[in-house]
């Protein structure tokens, strides 16, 4: 039975968000809105457009519902995300990364045709060359933004004269329309001390101000700066520099993201959505019972999961094997018994959706639908 089928007999059962089958992913759908509608109000409020980053959720479902409170289109990581999204009804896509080979580029030209707006990204000659004269083949124009490094070194040119002929090569052919630049400085969101946090990003906004001032002067000034994040969103704005923020995991928010405010001893501006729900599948020892949910269940780059909910306070987290989840805890407060349901705050929520095909869309204690997560496995 496909994953979508196996809690569907559910939807709409009270208490139907207990008896979900396990492991499975779950979104608090009124967590969720009031994170979205909090974005949305913060961008508007310090006028600056929101093009919401979909490698978070790749789901059309979530993306649709952001559009519609206010964002201008959604970015992807991939092309092959974009492409899903794309077949669902998502018509305004960035694509942040790259795509250099003949074959992506010209999957690219296909999805250009389909979409009311594609952007793309790119920090290469060679590569301008080819996606200019690939969109010349097919007589279409292509919208382009110059990445630009802010010292991550993972994609992007440094913010620097060869920036600068980048931008004069994609400003000049027929059929390669300018945009703008990217600018996201990754490396600076999840710092913990808010200071480091703040100076470092806005250092960094201030390097592509003096970039966009180069560019203006001659006559290369760029309609779109599109770059930020989730740890950065309420300091960028201050930079004016950027006309859009890029931040994607608000509307779930993970144990890494909300340790950036939690260890400086602030309150996460937005609140956790997400979650894993496990099942205690074996409690035969002393304070420390076994789970349905291992590796395979959360991404594992960030540490062990965070619960939430169901087990005695002070319980933590660890993983006991690929099928398996570990619970330790103290017996004195109360038992762990078999059946038990468990909810967990994920460590990193990008890479743990990528584990499912559906999310648990649950309020209160119902069940009110389940989504399908049309881009995950999209890694090409």
């Amino acid at each position: 039975m496909r994953a979508e089928e196996l809690n569907r007999d559910l939807i709409g059962i009270p208490g139907g968000r207990q008896r979900l089958q396990t492991p499975a992913l779950v979104i608090d759908l009124d967590v969720m809105e009031r994170n979205i509608a909090r974005m949305a109000e913060h961008a508007r409020t310090h006028n600056i457009a929101l093009r919401p980053h979909a490698k978070t959720h790749k789901c059309s479902e979530i993306a649709k519902r952001q559009m519609q409170a206010g964002a201008l289109g959604i970015c992807t990581a991939k092309l092959g995300e974009a492409e899903a999204l794309a077949d669902a009804g998502i018509d305004s896509i960035l694509i942040t990364s790259p795509v250099v080979t003949d074959r992506g580029i010209a999957r690219l030209m296909a999805l250009n045709a389909q979409l009311r707006e594609l952007i793309v990204v790119c920090d290469s000659a060679e590569v301008a060359a080819r996606l200019n004269r690939s969109a010349a083949e097919r007589g279409m124009l292509l919208k382009v933004l110059v990445d630009i490094d802010p010292g991550m070194g993972r994609t992007g040119l440094a913010p620097n004269d060869a920036a600068v002929a980048l931008v004069q090569q994609v400003a000049n052919p027929n059929h390669l329309e300018y945009a703008g630049l990217q600018c996201y400085a990754g490396n600076l969101q999840h710092l913990e001390s808010p200071n480091e946090r703040r100076d470092s990003s806005l250092s960094a906004m201030s390097t592509l101000a003096q970039l966009r001032d180069a560019l203006n002067a001659r006559g290369l000034a760029p309609k779109i700066l599109s770059g930020g994040g989730t740890g950065t969103f309420d300091i960028d704005p201050d930079a004016r520099t950027l006309t859009e923020l890029q931040a994607g995991s608000y509307v779930f928010m993970d144990r890494q993201y909300n340790e950036v405010w939690q260890k400086p001893g602030e309150r996460p501006p937005f609140e956790t959505s997400l979650f894993v729900q496990t099942t205690v599948i074996s409690a035969n020892r002393d304070g420390l019972a076994t789970s349905d949910a291992g590796f395979k269940a959360f991404a594992t780059d960030a540490g062990a999961p965070r619960i939430a909910h169901g087990a005695p306070e002070g319980a933590s987290y660890f993983f006991f094997g690929d099928e398996q989840g570990g619970v330790r805890y103290d017996s004195s407060n109360r038992e762990l018994n078999v059946g038990d349901v468990l909810t967990c705050i994920v460590p990193h929520c990008d890479p743990t959706v990528n584990l499912y095909d559906c999310y648990h869309c649950v309020r209160g204690d119902m069940l009110e639908a389940i989504w399908p997560i049309e881009a995950r496995g999209r890694a090409a």
